[in-house]
């Protein structure tokens, strides 16, 4: 009999259906930058007409972002975030937080300023019980009442890894791997204790030679590395490398996002036990500085232009721009 292809359930599987791709991560990424409308969000993200126009409608139809006509004639659309959309914040902050720490240095950065207590933020992935920073090296995972094995509905969807050119994006590469799902759905293995080829391969239900090439991608961007465990025949384990200890929160934060809008019946597929203070982790982002709770109405930023200046530009790049 053909056997068929399960693989684990999990909020971060669902979720990844949806925001499991780059254009509509800088697409994401444009409107909490304030751009509402086509023009803005071309001019931010680099895509071509026709690939934009798809994204921001199954942005709509996933209920992320709503169309609001703005001008009668001609008609002319805004597209605003729904709460939804908004609830993803927290994930983005995450992917924003990682760029900063592992990516180049001279390109485009973004000053957080939280309007709360007025002073310039890092966001930081804290329990909400004990308001430790959450190290995820400390965190148990446990099968939940929700867990299940599910036929992946995979969309035949090609590799969009290559940078989409000129872009302003802030998570070039963060962007990548969470824009990458069969990249993410790796790491969430990983995460949870499965290491070897053969297990991933039966935790995720990717096909063999996309999972190789996922692995030496993974790789070689410094996530994780291989190290033997069998020598007659050669067999190797996947092991974390900081790099990629430091992506868990971001895949945390998603997951939290899948477990409010795709839970199962019977509740979340995974339990997260935060050893530190032997609590269910409630992850939460929190201020640097305050400590208070991020939320997306509370931070005003400045985006800092560093990329050298194009030549023979009619416009010159403008240095620093401010939203509220």
């Amino acid at each position: 009999s053909m056997e068929k292809k399960l693989i684990r359930s999990c909020s971060i599987w669902r979720a990844l259906e949806v925001v499991g791709d780059v254009p509509i991560l800088l697409i994401l990424e444009a409107s909490w930058l304030g751009g509402k409308r086509f023009d803005e969000f071309r001019r931010r993200t680099g895509l071509l007409k026709a690939l934009l126009s798809d994204r921001l409608g199954r942005l709509v139809k996933g209920g992320l972002m709503e169309k609001k006509l703005y001008c009668e004639s001609p008609p002319r659309y805004e597209y605003l975030m729904t709460t939804k959309g908004q609830d993803l914040y927290w994930t983005a902050l995450m992917l924003l937080r990682w760029e900063k720490k592992w990516q180049v240095k001279d390109k485009i950065n973004v000053e957080l300023i939280h309007k709360t207590c007025g002073k310039m933020f890092d966001p930081v992935p804290a329990c909400g019980h004990c308001s430790e920073e959450i190290d995820p090296t400390r965190v148990a995972w446990s099968e939940g009442p929700g867990l299940g094995w599910m036929k992946p509905l995979y969309s035949r969807r090609r590799k969009t890894r290559e940078s989409t050119g000129d872009t302003t994006s802030l998570m070039d590469q963060a962007a990548q791997i969470m824009g990458d799902r069969w990249g993410s759905l790796i790491m969430r293995s990983i995460y949870t204790g499965v290491n070897r080829f053969d297990d991933i391969r039966a935790d995720t239900a990717i096909a063999t030679n996309i999972l190789s090439e996922r692995l030496t991608w993974l790789t070689d961007m410094g996530m994780i590395r291989q190290s033997q465990y069998n020598s007659n025949p050669p067999r190797y384990e996947y092991r974390l490398r900081r790099k990629g200890v430091d992506y868990y929160h971001a895949l945390l934060m998603l997951m939290q996002w899948g477990d409010k809008y795709f839970v199962a019946p019977e509740g979340p597929p995974l339990l997260l036990t935060h050893e530190e203070c032997g609590h269910d982790l409630d992850p939460q982002v929190v201020c640097s500085e305050c400590k208070e709770q991020i939320s997306f109405q509370d931070v005003s930023y400045r985006i800092i232009d560093r990329r050298p200046m194009p030549e023979n530009d009619s416009e010159p790049a403008p240095v620093s721009r401010t939203a509220s």
